[in-house]
């Protein structure tokens, strides 16, 4: 598993040196060849940012134990592609002196102003765009933990209702067997009695045939 987040960080250090070589270069193209290296640089960058999808995957499924020291190098490349996007951002609006001074000739003194308005816009938005990625994460975890805790409900109340059978059911046969000892135990009484009746008249007969016997002499 590591030697696949290796060769994953390989890669990474090869795109981002051909990336941090071609945001050098932006500044100094124009017109179509700088649009076509922005289209370039863009293509890359979205490339590294599915490589470290990959490498937080990677990670993940680690040992525990062996876990924090990927970590830590991971954090440190979302660190170095995040330095990559914000140059490559300032890159598209930037020119070198030579390509400045042919577009703007004696506005580049005013390019330089409005330059600058535009990358504080772009620093504004880039902190926006980290608050609404915080909140979103926020969001996704108050979602997950919401789910296990729906999950957890949902295997208490089939524990609950699984007892209630239970309950149900051992009910059902106390009461069969309350039935089946009230059974019995009439049976009983009456096979007693009906022995107490027998014994009387057995009693009796031999009580009368001695008593006959006796007069009779």
């Amino acid at each position: 598993m590591s030697s696949d987040f290796e060769a994953y960080e390989q890669d990474f250090g090869t795109l981002t040196a051909e990336i941090t070589n071609k945001i050098g270069r932006i500044p100094k193209l124009g017109g179509e060849e700088k649009t076509q290296l922005v289209l370039n640089v863009d293509k890359q960058l979205e490339e590294v940012r599915e490589l470290m999808e990959q490498m937080d995957l990677e990670v993940r499924e680690l040992p525990i134990q062996n876990r924090g020291m990927y970590q830590s190098r991971l954090k440190s490349y979302k660190g170095e592609m995040e330095k990559l996007e914000k140059d490559f951002k300032r890159s598209r609006i930037a020119y070198s002196d030579e390509v400045r001074n042919e577009l703007l000739g004696e506005d580049a003194g005013s390019s330089e102003s409005q330059r600058a308005h535009l990358l504080d816009n772009t620093e504004k938005l880039e902190r926006s765009s980290r608050r609404l990625d915080a909140g979103y994460q926020i969001a996704v975890e108050t979602e997950q933990v919401g789910q296990e805790i729906l999950a957890n409900l949902h295997t208490d109340r089939e524990k609950i209702q699984r007892s209630r059978d239970r309950l149900r059911e051992t009910d059902a046969n106390l009461g069969k067997s309350s039935r089946i000892l009230t059974g019995m135990l009439r049976r009983i009484i009456q096979n007693r009695v009906l022995v107490f009746v027998l014994g009387a008249i057995i009693l009796i007969t031999i009580i009368l045939a001695i008593y006959f016997n006796v007069r009779g002499h």
